[in-house]
């Protein structure tokens, strides 16, 4: 006896509907791998007809006050923490991350990234108005943008959609967004409870797949492209996008260098890393899944790392003692186990390196040493529980190696000594290095990174005045 299928359907200028032309994909929950729910195969039509809304809202939105778009962002907040119960069931359908770890990690930074751009709003930074020519004034504004084509990824489908709409509306943009078509359900809901709130049209969601999503960035409507994925669906949607100067902001691939100075205190770091590596199945940009220990407690540190990942428990949603579930999705499960298959023979899986049951997507924490610089897996985003350990000699082959990879995200430093931590804080070429911790983030500080992680800034001061233009307006005294 087949179950019906729950149906998810796109939010466009206030009012939810299905595909224009009707095409449907299922949406599995990685759990089970069954299928849950049918979710909008958004073509041409519905993304035109989300752009039209959006386009149409914009100016009323623009035009409102600080202060009366500070109110909105609030109203949502508020509304996220009332519906908190709901925002996680259809997270942990979504993606069966455990139940308490969504509740204790996502809700609360998402409400407070929420209101921490709600008072952005009112926080509008430029040069001081003055006569910087005689008998002429010059003023700055700082102007929101326009409509802004958004796609998020399927790691964390509720926060990286807060990262998106939250500094972009309280900008004064209005917002089309896009979810990934492997876990529509959490945004969907979000589109219900942001619906109820601000005014039609200023926020959209338009499920679909890469062509949907490819559709957004080449339409002619969206004055800028915001995308958090791989680093092949960065380039393509800059490639799109730069044949009408749009604005892009890419957030994209990481391969976090973890580097452990034999100062380190073994123990702290160990339990430290391993969380940081393993939590959301290694599914995170930011992950510690590279580590470069020094030599001389090179196999003490391994030995360590081994016993955390054989301790670390993957399992259902429910089950307390989980520190992660399974990954997204059957192509990221044949990737991870792919990354492993194709292991050289001088690596040594110390721990883990199989599939964990016969049923959902899950994979062990898993721990491989004896690796070289210009091997796949550390060159390479895993983008699963996998840990990488390489042994290095000294700080300068520490660096060498840490930047001897195409990304640039985040990295950490691991030891007593002040001024190396100083030194490798400048000399680390990411665009986030923690000292002795790794993975916190906050709403104050920015996330981003450079080279073929991306460009732009999510979170921060710095992430709201991407969504904001600079004009100069000159007067004359004398007029």
């Amino acid at each position: 006896m087949s179950t019906e299928l729950r149906r998810l359907r796109n939010y466009i200028d206030g009012e939810f509907r299905d595909a224009a032309d009707g095409r449907t994909t299922e949406v599995v929950n990685p759990v089970t791998g069954e299928a849950y729910a049918t979710a909008p195969l958004s073509g041409e039509a519905d993304v035109d007809a989300a752009m039209v809304a959006a386009a149409a809202a914009f100016p009323a939105w623009r035009d409102e006050t600080p202060a009366k778009r500070q109110k909105f962002l609030l109203d949502i907040a508020s509304a996220f923490e009332e519906r908190a119960e709901e925002l996680i069931a259809a997270e942990v359908e979504n993606t069966g991350k455990p139940i308490g770890l969504t509740r204790s990690e996502e809700i609360p930074p998402m409400v407070d990234q929420i209101r921490f751009f709600a008072g952005a709003a009112r926080m509008l930074e430029g040069r001081s108005a003055g006569e910087y020519m005689e008998g002429m004034t010059s003023i700055i504004r700082r102007e929101p943008i326009g409509v802004c084509a958004q796609v998020a990824p399927w790691n964390y489908p509720m926060m990286m959609a807060v990262w998106k709409f939250a500094p972009a509306l309280a900008a004064g943009n209005t917002v089309v967004l896009k979810p990934s078509d492997t876990t529509p359900a959490s945004t969907v809901l979000i589109a219900e409870i942001i619906g109820s709130i601000v005014p039609k049209g200023v926020f959209n969601v338009v499920c679909g797949d890469r062509d949907t999503g490819r559709a957004m960035v080449e339409h002619h409507t969206p004055a800028m492209a915001s995308i958090t994925g791989s680093v092949r669906a960065g380039m393509s949607v800059a490639e799109s996008a730069s044949k009408d100067l749009k604005r892009v902001h890419l957030e994209l691939g990481g391969k976090a260098p973890v580097v452990v100075f034999e100062d380190t205190d073994i123990a702290k770091a160990v339990e430290d890393i391993s969380v940081a590596g393993f939590f959301n199945a290694g599914q995170d940009c930011t992950a510690a899944t590279r580590v470069l220990v020094q030599e001389s407690i090179h196999d003490e540190f391994v030995a360590a790392l081994a016993k955390a990942a054989a301790e670390t428990k993957t399992g259902q949603p429910d089950d307390e003692d989980v520190l992660y579930g399974p990954l997204n999705n059957a192509n990221q499960l044949k990737q991870v186990t792919g990354f492993i298959e194709r292991l050289p023979a001088h690596a040594k899986v110390e721990a883990g390196g199989q599939r964990v049951g016969e049923v959902g997507y899950f994979y062990a924490p898993t721990v491989v040493s004896g690796l070289k610089q210009d091997d796949e897996i550390i060159q390479n985003e895993v983008f699963g529980p996998v840990i990488t350990v390489q042994s290095f000699t000294d700080e300068a082959q520490a660096v060498e190696w840490a930047n001897g990879v195409d990304y640039a995200l985040a990295s950490s430093v691991w030891t007593k000594d002040h001024g190396r931590a100083m030194r490798l804080s400048k000399s680390l070429d990411f665009g986030c290095v923690w000292i002795n911790t790794h993975i916190p983030l906050v709403a104050e500080m920015p996330h981003g990174g450079f080279k073929k992680s991306g460009y732009g800034k999510d979170l921060s001061g710095y992430g709201f005045e991407d969504y904001t233009r600079i004009k100069h307006v000159m007067t004359s005294l004398e007029a």
